[in-house]
């Protein structure tokens, strides 16, 4: 005959079946990837529950507590964090986080299960504190700039391991009334935020103008922003600013223009992302995955008119969050003054395709080192483009389709007598020594070409070259100018034939000796009178 449990002992049972329950799901929870997995996602949902229910305070909050707010470290060790600037150029990254917290609406946490945190510091020093001590996984920098700073971070031992954009119109030298072409900069004062992209772009511009560094005055200032504040007090001639200060300070000083953006300077200053090389190491496969989202934001940005307007509202929302007020037209703006890199542009900044011959980032980076250290802002050796370039993230990914191929190049227009007198915006003097009555290049002189013009001439990408080519006053007037025109036409086909530029951009002119620079009564003075001029004109 069965006997009944007592009441006690169904409790005893009921308890027994309880704790067993619960040390199971906690044993789940702690000690099971599955189990960690859903404890993480319940912290992130709780964050954007919290997040959600404050934002109304938040955006009754001030610029200080904003900022304090978003400079905050994230308590999950897990979660990437990036340090960036109010800048456009990092818009592939954010639009495809969906904002800039971690959040499980992110496509990183979607598709590849990652959270993605982006850190706004504007101050310069504040970012480079962060990377130091670990705040931040991965922070912005420029190539052409980085190697001022790279010897200074040397117990971090940086790595770039990918490119976010080029600046196209982001940066730009205001000047005053009077100030048409880069030649009447000399002598002017120039206010600029030295070791910066600031820095770089000037410097590259008045290499294209003949103009050397000693030749103008500069006037040093913290930043892009402060030497726009100077320029508006008309305490300077020029400065080198930021968009949109450009057209602020053209409004704010009647007369002044615009004298060169990075629109045409287009291979100058390119936005690229450092990591530690032992975080990098690590993490190698997490940082691919975020590249390659990372570069499937950015193609559908530049491919797709709506995700551009959605990367513009998610830019506007995030930057007016944090103190920064901007609307969407501006933020779209702001994407707009900048070339977002595609996966197929990385291939090329990293020197993966062989077939590759324009600017990438060796090329930038070992020039500027060289430039900066001529200009004593370096002291000893930095290191090689090889020991600061981290390509394996590019290099074991692929992305298919038209939309991750590399920029194609600007389509001229064709060139019309108009161009030939057209205003040159600078002027680069080469000395190409011919045979007389000859217009053939020989070696020395295609050396001489490339040495001193085709750098310049990739650098601004989007300027037409005229080419003008000049005698001295020797023979008739009629055979200098037919001889000045053909071996203006030999430098033509040279650019042409061996470094790909497209023949729409290249306007030819022959002055025989009608443009003198110097007495043709001495042989001195004929052999400065024979040369070729490189100028950048604006289409």
């Amino acid at each position: 005959m069965a006997r009944q449990l007592t009441s006690f002992s169904k409790f005893l049972i009921v308890l027994l079946i309880v704790g067993l329950i619960f040390f199971a799901g906690n044993y789940f929870l702690n000690n099971t990837e599955a189990g960690q997995d859903l404890k993480e996602k319940a912290q992130i949902e709780q964050n954007d529950s919290s997040s959600s229910n404050g934002s109304e305070a938040n955006n009754n909050s001030n610029k200080s507590s904003n900022s304090k707010a978003n400079t905050s470290s994230s308590n999950d060790k897990d979660v990437v964090k990036i340090g960036v600037v109010t800048w456009g150029g990092y818009a592939g990254g954010q639009y495809f986080n969906e904002g800039f917290e971690a959040s499980t609406n992110s496509r990183f946490y979607k598709d590849y299960g990652i959270k993605v945190e982006f850190k706004v510091l504007d101050d310069f020093q504040a970012s480079r504190d962060a990377f130091r001590a670990g705040e931040v996984d991965l922070l912005w920098q420029t190539i052409d700039a980085f190697p001022t700073e790279v010897n200074g971070l040397k117990d971090q031992d940086p790595v770039i391991v990918w490119q976010a954009d080029w600046s196209r119109g982001g940066d730009a030298i205001v000047a005053r009334r009077g100030i048409n072409q880069v030649a009447d900069l000399k002598g002017k004062t120039i206010a600029v935020a030295e070791l910066t992209p600031s820095h770089s772009f000037l410097i590259n511009l008045l290499q294209a103008g003949d103009i050397g560094m000693d030749e103008v005055k500069i006037v040093p200032q913290a930043s892009a922003i402060d030497a726009a504040e100077v320029f508006k007090s008309k305490r300077v001639d020029a400065a080198v600013v930021w968009s949109p200060d450009d057209i602020l300070c053209t409004k704010a000083v009647q007369g002044s223009r615009i004298l060169e953006s990075t629109r045409n300077a287009t291979k100058i200053i390119a936005d690229v992302f450092m990591a530690k090389r032992a975080y990098a190491d690590a993490n190698k496969d997490k940082l691919r995955k975020i590249y390659e989202g990372w570069m499937k934001g950015a193609a559908e940005i530049n491919s797709d008119p709506k995700a551009r307007r959605k990367a513009a509202e998610i830019l506007a929302r995030e930057f007016t969050d944090r103190g920064t007020a901007l609307t969407t037209d501006e933020a779209a703006e702001m994407i707009g003054n900048v070339y977002l890199t595609t996966h197929g542009d990385n291939k090329n900044f990293f020197g993966l395709n062989t077939n590759f011959n324009d600017i990438d980032g060796n090329k930038l980076y070992s020039k500027m080192a060289n430039v900066y250290r001529d200009l004593g802002f370096i002291e000893g050796r930095v290191p090689t483009w090889s020991q600061i370039s981290y390509p394996s993230l590019v290099n074991s990914t692929t992305l298919t389709g038209e939309m991750h191929f590399p920029e194609a190049g600007k389509t001229f227009t064709k060139v019309t007598e108009a161009d030939k007198t057209k205003a040159a915006l600078s002027n680069k003097a080469v000395s190409i020594r011919f045979a007389t009555g000859q217009y053939k290049l020989d070696d020395n002189a295609k050396y001489i070409i490339e040495k001193e013009f085709v750098d310049i001439a990739k650098t601004f990408g989007n300027a037409r070259i005229r080419i003008e080519g000049n005698t001295d006053n020797v023979g008739n007037a009629a055979s200098n100018k037919k001889l000045s025109e053909r071996r203006a036409q030999a430098v033509a086909d040279f650019l042409h034939e061996e470094h790909g530029m497209p023949r729409n951009r290249l306007i030819v002119k022959g002055n025989g000796s009608d443009n003198p620079v110097a007495s043709n009564n001495t042989e001195a003075g004929k052999a400065k009178n024979r040369r070729t001029d490189f100028q950048l004109v604006q289409e």
